[in-house]
């Protein structure tokens, strides 16, 4: 069936794209105010771009135009944060970070994690999370009067000691990664094919 969007409203685009998109790996941001108020908020759309330079990016919405969340709102004034990739065992944490608190209110707190000092930046990262990006903003790009484009530069990147199997490799598996499916639902990466890449020399059809 085809869906031309330009003759469907926005909702329906955005339905459709989320629900087909997946899974969408998830970065639970941790951002600090100028008044050193930290905020965490969790965010599916996100992903890398770029190893080199290491580039990351998360498209941030707020709840009314010209209103990017406290995240997009502390990235602008400070340009740093810090992405924490989302766990099976800390999903249930991240789902009450989503919670639409108010400014006051310390998600990481609320949701039962703690933190751990960063290195390159000032927020912290969270301590629960096995792998955690430290970022420093390369560009934001409106796209409309309440979404933006985030483009992050990794500075520094922490991954779980036991998930560590030699010099810059992971044991992906023992991550336990979760994606974000659609509405509610989430998709563990515990099930994986390898498919090996097929060099041209070796290719014959048929």
């Amino acid at each position: 069936m085809l869906f031309d969007f330009a003759t469907l409203p926005s909702q329906d685009r955005g339905r459709l794209l989320v629900s087909t998109v997946v899974p969408r790996p998830i970065a639970l941001v941790v951002t600090q105010d100028l008044q050193g108020r930290l905020n965490a908020a969790p965010f599916s759309f996100f992903n890398v771009f770029s190893t080199d330079p290491p580039v990351v990016i998360i498209g941030v919405g707020g709840r009314a135009p010209g209103d990017l969340k406290d995240t997009g709102h502390n990235i602008r004034t400070t340009g740093e944060f810090v992405a924490n990739l989302v766990s099976h065992d800390t999903l249930r944490q991240m789902n009450i970070a989503a919670i639409d608190f108010p400014p006051d209110v310390d998600e990481i707190a609320e949701a039962g994690l703690s933190t751990l000092a960063s290195v390159k930046v000032r927020p912290p990262r969270i301590a629960e999370c096995p792998v955690a990006l430290e970022c420093r903003r390369m560009m934001m790009i409106d796209l409309a009067v309440n979404r933006t484009l985030v483009v992050g530069e990794v500075l520094a990147m922490h991954v779980r000691d036991s998930c560590v199997t030699g010099s810059a490799r992971v044991d992906t598996p023992r991550l336990d990664l979760v994606g974000h499916m659609h509405g509610n639902w989430y998709a563990r990466t515990g099930m994986l094919e390898e498919v090996a890449r097929i060099p041209l020399n070796e290719w014959r059809r048929g």
